[in-house]
């Protein structure tokens, strides 16, 4: 019996399969926890969702900002779904779209096993939040989404501001959460994120700090696995596992143990493209 994280999927159904056949995922034992972001942009969104559906009873899933997106376009008129990107078209207009969608809107912003000793999110957290704080701030959106506000948490969940504070309410301080929990990867010392900022560590503007690297940041009782950063590159280092290491761009899928006391990693090759973004290459 083993459990494993996988990075961002995006899309990505042939490397998938790759990584579950290498780590030889066995679904009378092995447990799976996806990172987020299971589609888009790779091409085989329509598969991989299928894929990750149909694994459900033996795996967890945190939402990305990818996923949320899908969900926002499922609520569209079908004159706007054919809008979007032929990947995402192919999930939206799908026959069982419905029961995808339904599922994937059930599934979680944050998951902590303590007696595995992990948590798991898409992106970070906030440098002031202890692992309980994040459970309790993504229960609150959970709830939402889960049952009838769902509609209006997904039309108001877009916007890069306000900054995270406690004291904020309603859509406001859902929509400062999500964005900490799905698309952070800079932030100053007090919290501020700087979501503009895309590139690996070295080339942010003065001031910012990889979020798990923020001075001040709490002290947690959890060792975290995250994606969310393709130009971050596998990295496991002061208690983060950032394991997206941009399968969708031609990099690779990453997946690690949780629960092998040596961090065992194994990749697969991610999808075929014709020649790596800049941000990829090893010069």
């Amino acid at each position: 019996m083993s459990t494993w994280a996988i990075g961002d999927l995006q899309g990505c159904y042939d490397a998938t399969q790759r990584l579950l056949e290498k780590i030889r995922f066995d679904p009378a034992g092995d447990m799976l926890w996806f990172c987020g972001d299971l589609v888009n942009r790779g091409g085989q969104s329509l598969e991989t969702l299928r894929l990750v559906h149909s694994l459900r009873e033996r795996s967890v899933v945190v939402l990305g900002n990818h996923d949320l997106s899908l969900l926002a376009i499922g609520e569209r008129a079908p004159a706007e779904k054919r809008k979007v990107n032929p990947d995402l078209q192919r999930v939206v207009l799908a026959d069982d779209a419905d029961e995808l969608l339904g599922w994937l809107r059930r599934q979680k912003l944050v998951h902590a096993d303590r007696s595995l000793g992990w948590l798991m999110v898409h992106a970070g957290l906030a440098p002031q939040w202890t692992t309980q704080q994040a459970e309790q701030y993504a229960l609150e959106i959970e709830r939402q989404l889960h049952g009838d506000g769902y509609r209006g948490l997904l039309r108001n969940m877009y916007g890069d501001k306000p900054n995270w504070s406690p004291g904020l309410r309603g859509y406001e301080r859902w929509r400062a959460t999500i964005n900490w929990f799905t698309r952070a990867r800079y932030c100053t010392p007090r919290g501020r994120i700087a979501i503009e900022e895309k590139g690996p560590p070295g080339t942010q503007a003065a001031g910012l700090y990889p979020w798990y690297e923020a001075p001040g940041r709490v002290e947690r009782d959890l060792k975290i696995v995250c994606g969310h950063w393709s130009t971050l590159g596998l990295t496991l280092t002061g208690g983060i596992h950032a394991i997206d290491t941009g399968a969708v761009w031609g990099g690779k899928l990453t997946a690690l143990q949780l629960d092998s006391e040596d961090l065992r990693v194994v990749q697969v090759p991610g999808r075929d493209v014709p020649a790596l973004p800049p941000h990829l290459r090893k010069e």
